[in-house]
């Protein structure tokens, strides 16, 4: 799970094991405060070379001090450059390579291998054809994605460094049809993750412990057998890849921040908090009606024909996008796409008192007050001022005249 579904929170959060509030990297378009340290700076100190190839999305760069090539996709022979200079010198590394896909637009891959007519939509979707055609080339992008991931190991296995890198593959936060990116559910939240490290890993094993962005960080220096020399929110979790525990944290947290994305509304905080199957999501102001980039999509205007037409499902789900009750639970095991609120339940009523007092507590950890951190969004936000600032700036200005790797892990 990652802390945060957008782009820049989660970056950041991935790079520095802190989580989105504690490191100021919260909102999108943001930056951590001074100090925070990131991946970088911490296996720079054990000896390593860092880089980072393709999409950034972060700052400050002197907190992040990699190597950079490449700008929204990985420059593969960079990469290779940077591999062979790293084998011939027998240097350790860290590689992030970084990838846009599947970011829209949906533009890359083959659409005609996901056949429109023949797709499974989730069941909180409008079934038109937009969304059928939007879904098909997102899909493809995510097969497009597979090919790079190909390339950067066919990469390791050229240069006999793949024995010895340990290569995890993360997918990002959830996709731009709603209920997902932009949102703390699971399908916002949930990330894919691959690692591969021949003789530590076993092939074709699988986990179900709850992992989190945060605990990448800590999880690579005990690879590389360093010590932690700044604060972490992360746990290493080396022990369930070694298939020594199915088991690693308890609680996973989340939040987000709607001020200032795109086509987003003024404020609309939301935070969550999971134990085993049970989510508990908290609306802040679930007066104020949500929105996002997907409210501007083909696929959502089709949406909003079928509900004018009369189509209740379709109706249903515009009004859901946009009103949320302030609290929601759901059970993944039985309802893996959220749509049956649990929070009333009287079964339920332990479990949301447990799960209340560990997302307020994971909050005060991170100084995350909640409705007052979100209307400080801007403040982390160095090149988005907040509306009526940047209206002024705009006439001052008229007068006077902007995929991880780490190799050679040595065993001590």
């Amino acid at each position: 799970y990652q802390a945060a579904p957008m782009c820049s929170p989660t970056r950041h959060c991935l790079y520095t094991g802190r989580y989105p509030v504690a490191s100021g990297a919260y909102p999108n378009h943001t930056r951590v405060y001074d100090g925070i340290g990131s991946i970088a700076v911490d296996l720079q100190a054990g000896g390593y070379r860092t880089a980072l190839s393709g999409k950034r999305h972060i700052a400050p760069k002197s907190e992040f001090p990699f190597e950079f090539s490449g700008k929204n996709n990985p420059d593969l022979p960079a990469i290779e450059t940077f591999l062979d200079e790293c084998r011939e010198a027998t240097t350790p590394f860290l590689l992030v390579a970084c990838s846009n896909e599947p970011h829209s637009p949906w533009d890359k891959g083959d659409p005609a291998a996901y056949p429109p007519e023949s797709l499974v939509l989730p069941p909180k979707w409008v079934d038109t054809p937009e969304t059928r055609e939007a879904y098909s080339r997102y899909l493809a992008e995510i097969t497009y994605f597979d090919s790079q991931v190909g390339q950067l190991l066919a990469a390791l296995e050229e240069r006999d460094l793949g024995e010895n890198t340990l290569v995890v593959v993360l997918s990002e936060q959830g996709s731009g049809f709603p209920f997902a990116k932009w949102t703390c559910s699971h399908a916002g939240l949930g990330s894919g993750m691959i690692a591969r490290w021949p003789g530590h890993v076993a092939a074709g094993s699988q986990s179900q412990a709850l992992v989190e962005y945060v605990d990448i960080v800590p999880t690579l220096l005990e690879a590389a057998h360093l010590e932690p020399t700044r604060p972490l929110d992360g746990a290493s979790f080396l022990p369930v890849l070694r298939g020594e525990t199915d088991v690693h944290k308890r609680y996973v947290f989340g939040e987000q921040t709607s001020r200032g994305i795109n086509n987003g509304p003024p404020h609309y905080g939301i935070r969550s908090v999971q134990r085993g199957s049970l989510r508990l999501i908290h609306n802040l102001t679930p007066e104020v009606a949500f929105q996002n980039a997907a409210n501007q999509t083909a696929f959502f205007r089709s949406w909003e024909r079928a509900a004018a037409a009369g189509d209740d499902h379709a109706a249903a789900a515009i009004a859901f996008h946009a009103h949320r009750p302030e609290w929601e639970l759901y059970d993944l095991a039985s309802d893996p796409h959220e749509q049956h609120n649990l929070i009333d339940e009287p079964m339920q009523a332990a479990a949301v008192e447990e799960l209340r007092r560990e997302l307020t507590a994971w909050m005060q950890r991170q100084g995350d007050k909640g409705q007052a951190t979100e209307r400080a969004a801007y403040d982390r936000m160095p090149n988005r001022a907040a509306p009526k600032k940047r209206a002024a700036t705009r006439r001052n200005m008229a007068r006077r005249c902007s995929v991880l790797s780490v190799g050679r892990l040595d065993e001590e």
